[in-house]
């Protein structure tokens, strides 16, 4: 998949049908995440692939907008760890970065994923860190559903140039 084209058509995918997501696919998955950029490339993060169903189903009960997992074939947790950062709370933008490349790869592979989010909200920091028996060090950042796609969304183009300031910070009248 071209890459303007993967990023114009990456959705949110909530609905997923049955069927397996390979072992291979998810190492590949990982592996484009762990290709993302990081502060001074300590890359701080780590991840927890789900596929355990009791797991899946019991995420919910403590992260309200991830319901959808209980349809999806797995889910990955993303975490920062904070023994592993060389520039203090820079974590939280390697995290995003590479849920982010997660979230294409997910996409390249023909397979859907949404980002829910975990950090800062304490509720469902605590939630994954009992359920998944999380060292304190390690923060639940993001949770990934993810597997075929039961959805069609149409590309949805959202540039809104009025966003956009060159040189300096110019107000509309």
């Amino acid at each position: 998949m071209e890459i303007f084209e993967a990023l114009h058509t990456r959705r949110s995918i909530r609905k997923y049908t049955e069927g397996d997501v390979g072992e291979e696919i998810v190492w590949k998955i990982l592996a484009a995440a762990m290709c993302a950029p990081s502060a001074g490339n300590e890359q701080p993060w780590q991840f927890v692939v789900i596929r355990e169903r009791t797991l899946l189903d019991s995420i919910p009960e403590f992260h309200p907008h991830a319901s959808m997992v209980r349809q999806a074939s797995l889910g990955i947790l993303v975490c920062g760890d904070t023994r592993l950062e060389k520039y203090k709370g820079f974590w939280v933008q390697d995290c995003s970065a590479a849920t982010q490349n997660l979230l294409l790869a997910a996409h390249g592979a023909g397979l859907g994923a949404v980002w829910t989010g975990v950090h800062p909200d304490k509720g469902r920091e605590r939630g994954f860190r009992h359920l998944l028996g999380l060292p304190e060090e390690v923060v639940p950042f993001s949770f990934v559903p993810l597997g075929p796609v039961n959805q069609q969304l149409a590309r949805k183009d959202i540039f809104l140039e009025e966003r956009v300031h060159m040189n300096r910070w110019h107000e509309e009248e």
